[in-house]
């Protein structure tokens, strides 16, 4: 089982987490969370590997006087040495192939006392969530109801965490004028962009978006083998983890030659439309707040029918994590929550932009982790 090991593996910081899952849970009226591993048990463990068909399960009771416990195939334990359990209190429980390890989680409910209710991982998969259910029939809910609360309010750790991969993003956006020129196809331009994660500070890429021309109208296109021309607008989205297991996630919008003059005045105002919702983030506005900062100087200028997505998404272990930064998300935001300011336009058939920072909220309003030129980059073709 291959495990994701997080720097910040401080003991008292692990403790608290725990601890604070289980109060939140039990002001919630739930008796008990359940997670398979994922970035909530990265959070909470400071490791976490992946969910296969043997079930490991990480049991957080909402009582403090039972301790957490973590069962999980005895082969995989090794797996989960780095984690301090004597110092955070948490249990081992583990199980061998012919035993049944959802009657073991069933009776470490049962052990507890009361569990009318329990939260299950958002992403545990059914073959774990329906067997669970069917030996402790409790009613189920989703443990986001109670983990957002934590993962949303970074600490200062966590926060340096992503300053310093977002400043190694930006070291990568640095260099794609060495590899963005005409004639290459959009795969080769991401092949070298993967190299320079690697090199810049990633332990891998999350996710590569190379959209030239028209593919660029497509928010979630990756690469292709389509042949970048002179005249191209290019959208570059990228991201990944650093060693310490928190995310960056930047887009840039590029021109190969001469864009245009249509390109260069709606690109404008995308640039107002991104600024305009940096300066709106503060303590005690609300998310949406940004979202429609966002998309009101785009409306002004006729074109808010092609910013076609949210404008953010909380970022932290997991690239996409809340807040949601979108019209009806009534989210309060507070300091330390973290998320992505990326405006876009999007023109079917012909070309695309978006520009993309993640910014932490402070005491007085906000910080950018991404200082690279907001400008469309003209590059010669």
């Amino acid at each position: 089982m291959a495990t994701n090991v997080m720097q910040n593996q401080d003991p008292a910081v692990l403790s608290d987490r725990l601890g604070r899952l289980a109060d939140l849970a039990a002001d919630r009226g739930v008796d008990a969370t359940l997670l398979t591993p994922g970035a909530d048990t990265r959070y909470l463990l400071g490791a976490g590997g992946d969910s296969f068909e043997r079930l490991s399960c990480l049991v957080v009771p909402s009582d403090r006087s039972a301790a957490p416990t973590f069962v999980v195939p005895k082969l995989e334990q090794p797996a989960y040495e780095a984690v301090p359990a004597q110092a955070i209190g948490l249990e081992f429980l583990t199980w061998v192939d012919g035993q049944d390890p959802y009657t073991m989680v069933a009776d470490l409910l049962r052990r507890g006392g009361r569990t009318a209710q329990v939260a299950v991982a958002d992403t545990m998969p059914m073959r774990h969530a329906l067997p669970l259910r069917e030996r402790h029939q409790a009613p189920q809910v989703l443990a986001s109801t109670v983990t957002r609360e934590l993962r949303m309010r970074k600490d200062a750790a966590e926060i340096q965490a992503l300053r310093e991969v977002g400043a190694a993003i930006d070291r990568v956006h640095a260099r794609v004028p060495e590899f963005l020129k005409a004639g290459r196809t959009e795969a080769e331009v991401g092949a070298d962009i993967n190299a320079a994660m690697l090199e810049e500070g990633h332990t891998e890429a999350a996710f590569i978006i190379v959209g030239s021309g028209p593919n660029g109208a497509s928010p979630h296109h990756s690469v292709s083998e389509r042949v970048i021309r002179d005249g191209d607008v290019v959208v570059i989205d990228i991201g990944g983890p650093s060693a310490l297991g928190y995310n960056s996630d930047c887009t840039r919008t590029y021109a190969v030659g001469d864009p245009g003059r249509d390109v260069l005045d709606t690109y404008a105002w995308l640039q107002a439309a991104q600024n305009a919702a940096v300066r709106a983030v503060r303590p005690g506005v609300t998310a949406e707040s940004i979202d429609r900062a966002a998309r009101t100087p785009l409306a002004a200028a006729g074109l808010g029918e092609f910013f076609i997505h949210r404008t953010g998404h909380g970022i932290g272990i997991d690239v996409h994590e809340e807040p949601w930064i979108v019209e009806g998300s009534d989210t309060v935001l507070e300091p330390g929550m973290a998320f992505s300011v990326e405006p876009g336009i999007y023109q079917t058939g012909k070309w695309g932009a978006r520009i993309e920072d993640i910014v932490v909220v402070t005491d007085e309003g906000v910080e950018s982790l991404n200082n690279q030129p907001h400008s469309l980059t003209v590059l010669p073709a």
